[in-house]
């Protein structure tokens, strides 16, 4: 999105509220100057799924990039999930790469492990093996990391719970609508299902937490997507770190929050 999101537009605003001058620029402008700048900081980039290369390259160029591209490199791949689950981190179960459905699981959702707004992402039921199959395979065949994951039913009636952290503190929460009908097939062009705000809970606090600790560098921005696990216990769906909707609407005094976070560094750069 080269003229930003509404996440962009509020953060711009607080920004200049804080006297710094925002622009914003498309991540891929040849004639954008990256060293001109105090900080550059990732927001709706979301076209790098289909040049991941090109992206994580050009990440690696620009200095003070936030969130830095070591971030970047990790989290644009889905593929984190396992370090997370190795961390002790409970996360939704996910299979990779199978060369069939899964028989044991009477739903489930199959997405290639690079991707960005449910793009090439279906859920599929018993009796819907062949679709699945098919889905499957033109994944596998176009190269990309395939990941199956059972779709918990709790999704429909709960959602999912984002946790946007600034500075590794808890900012705020919201609650994002079930994005994958039952029925609906494949989904090939980004899909956000509505947003409200919401209160965290102590237990999604907790596992939001460990998330974060997994992970070392730098972080300017973080959200943690949480649904309810079989047994009703959060557990994580993905954990957002490249370019993630911060949802600064759905709360009061967040965009402020993450403008003064960036006016700290600014000033430490200058300093």
């Amino acid at each position: 999105m080269p003229d930003g999101n509404d996440d962009v537009r509020e953060l711009a605003e607080a920004l200049l509220a804080q006297g710094l001058r925002p622009e914003v620029v498309s991540w891929d402008d040849p004639g954008a100057d990256w060293d001109s700048f105090a900080l550059v900081v990732v927001r709706s980039t979301w076209d790098y799924t289909a040049r991941l290369d090109e992206f994580l390259a050009w990440a690696g160029r620009v200095p003070r990039l936030l969130n830095p591209a070591e971030v970047l490199r990790w989290n644009t791949d889905k593929r984190y999930l396992r370090d997370l689950q190795d961390a002790g981190v409970p996360v939704v179960p996910t299979r990779w790469d199978l060369d069939d459905v899964p028989a044991d699981w009477p739903e489930y959702v199959i997405k290639p492990a690079v991707s960005a707004g449910s793009r090439d992402t279906a859920r599929w039921r018993a009796g819907e093996e062949d679709k699945a199959r098919a889905h499957l395979r033109a994944l596998r065949e176009a190269g990309r990391t395939v990941m199956i994951q059972p779709y918990l039913s709790a999704i429909d009636s709960e959602g999912e719970t984002a946790l946007l952290y600034c500075d590794r503190e808890f900012s705020h929460a919201a609650r994002k609508a079930p994005i994958l009908k039952a029925g609906a097939g494949l989904l090939d062009a980004p899909h956000g299902g509505e947003i409200t705000a919401a209160e965290a809970t102590p237990e999604q606090l907790a596992v939001a937490a460990q998330a974060l600790a997994a992970v070392p560098g730098e972080l300017l921005y973080a959200r943690v997507d949480l649904v309810p696990g079989p047994d009703g216990t959060p557990v994580v769906l993905e954990l957002e770190l490249a370019e993630p909707n911060l949802f600064l609407e759905h709360a009061a005094g967040s965009a402020a929050r993450f403008a003064r976070a960036i006016m700290r560094r600014v000033s430490r750069s200058s300093a």
